[in-house]
């Protein structure tokens, strides 16, 4: 039997309790809830790392942030590395990009120029992370687009505008993709959407025209109604950069479908982190402001992740805590490629197929430039440590940390009561603070001292 094609269909900055799929009331994503129907629908996702370059490493490494230079933003790929390209190139996949890379320019301190600066320019191919066939994407695409109109870059480095909203316009391109591939060799096409993310240079997200209008009737998730921060103001055009990428998703199915492809293609759909609306880092020891997602909580770490094509059908929900750092290896285990030890996390279809004796139920993730930070998260516990006097920007680690939050998810599902000190919870935390400093050794740290 021919080989899948495997298609990565990722947003920026998107809840999953966005979707149907995951409780949410308003008609938003029914192409989507549709593939979770199909495929497998991980009910309890968690990115590894809530910042877009971090996490993008990882996806084309599998390799955690910290341990190739990439825990921040504006540190680009190391040229020396093997990536998730190179990997499926070489198994006989032909492979395309298009949207948002985010893995190009470097930037010493927060506030200095670049070093190297590919933001707005066109990405040589060296930088592309090997992937060597069709491309179309920017290296911050924030910077080149706002929510209509907008521009990004070809394999031949020209530049290629769009008009109109903008996950129309990533779409147009991956449909061009789609349109001219002959099926010689399967293919792996990443789709790296921008939305739902803020448009940095407005701070306000940017829904299709009409979308406050469309989703007034929103219901606030309860963190969010506890918290407030921009939340009223900004949903209904977040809602609307979802209902977008739904209608757009749909695009594409049907495109599959149309030329033949879809019964034999893999459609992953993830994010690389979600959004807590300015309403988490303003304590003492981090970064206020115009912040929406670099902390331990779930509105920044639980991500939407359905899969669904061949090996992942029959409608599967799966309640597993599961990390997104496993999805290189996944991706490449459908291609039938063993990354074994080389690549970080598990294979999720052993998870979706109830393969899970031995495995530890609890995710880890790794925080940065608010703070230099670390969590564990089991069922029913959230741990984080921070480093106290660390700058996030500049240090992606440390051999002391401290208590920073703990809560107990049984009673407090949206993270409202921090429990550090609490002595009650005093044993809880310390097996929790054990757990978390393996973690960190099997993510390639030294293990810390983690103080009160």
């Amino acid at each position: 039997m021919r080989r899948p094609n495997i298609l990565f269909y990722f947003t920026d900055q998107q809840r999953a309790d966005t979707l149907g799929c995951y409780g949410q009331k308003l008609d938003i994503s029914p192409y989507l809830d549709g593939l979770a129907a199909e495929g497998v629908l991980f009910e309890n996702a968690f990115t590894a790392q809530p910042v877009c370059g971090p996490c993008r490493a990882l996806f084309q490494t599998g390799r955690y942030p910290t341990d190739i230079g990439c825990f921040r933003n504006a540190q680009a790929l190391p040229d020396d590395i093997k990536t998730l390209a190179d990997y499926i190139q070489e198994a006989g996949y032909v492979t395309a990009y298009v949207g948002k890379w985010h893995l190009a320019s470097t930037r010493r301190g927060r506030q200095e120029p670049l070093d190297v600066d590919y933001e707005t320019k066109p990405i040589p191919p060296k930088r592309r992370g090997g992937y060597n066939g069709f491309w179309r994407a920017a290296d911050v695409l924030e910077y080149t687009s706002h929510g209509y109109d907008g521009y990004v870059f070809d394999e031949n480095m020209e530049k290629r505008e769009f008009k109109g909203y903008r996950v129309d316009g990533i779409t147009d391109f991956a449909l061009e993709f789609l349109d001219q591939y002959e099926g010689k060799k399967p293919f792996f096409l990443t789709i790296s959407h921008i939305e739902p993310h803020h448009q940095n240079d407005r701070q306000c997200y940017e829904g299709p025209m009409g979308s406050k209008e469309r989703f007034e009737d929103y219901e606030l998730p309860g963190d969010l109604q506890a918290l407030g921060g921009d939340a009223r103001e900004m949903y209904p055009d977040y809602l609307g950069c979802c209902k977008s990428l739904d209608d757009n998703l749909g695009r594409i199915i049907c495109r599959l479908k149309d030329k033949g492809l879809y019964e034999n293609t893999i459609i992953i759909f993830a994010s690389d982190h979600g959004s807590h609306f300015r309403t988490r880092n303003c304590d003492e020891h981090m970064t206020g402001g115009d912040d929406y997602k670099r902390s331990c909580h779930d509105a920044c770490l639980k991500v939407p992740l359905v899969i669904a094509g061949p090996g992942f059908r029959g409608g599967i929900r799966v309640p597993s805590l599961v990390s997104t750092a496993g999805l290189p290896k996944t991706i490449l285990a459908m291609a039938g490629v063993d990354a074994g030890d080389r690549m970080v996390g598990e294979n999720l279809k052993d998870v979706a197929d109830g393969r899970t004796e031995g495995r530890k139920n609890c995710i880890f993730a790794q925080i940065s430039e608010s703070r230099t930070g670390r969590c564990i998260r089991t069922e029913d516990y959230l741990y984080s440590v921070y480093a106290p006097g660390l700058d996030g920007w500049n240090e992606g680690s440390s051999d002391y940390y401290r208590d920073d939050f703990l809560y107990d998810l049984r009673k407090d599902p949206f993270e409202l009561d921090n429990l550090v000190g609490n002595p009650d919870y005093q044993e809880i935390r310390n097996s929790l603070a054990l757990s978390l400093i393996q973690e960190m050794v099997k993510a390639g740290e030294q293990a810390p001292v983690i103080g009160f």
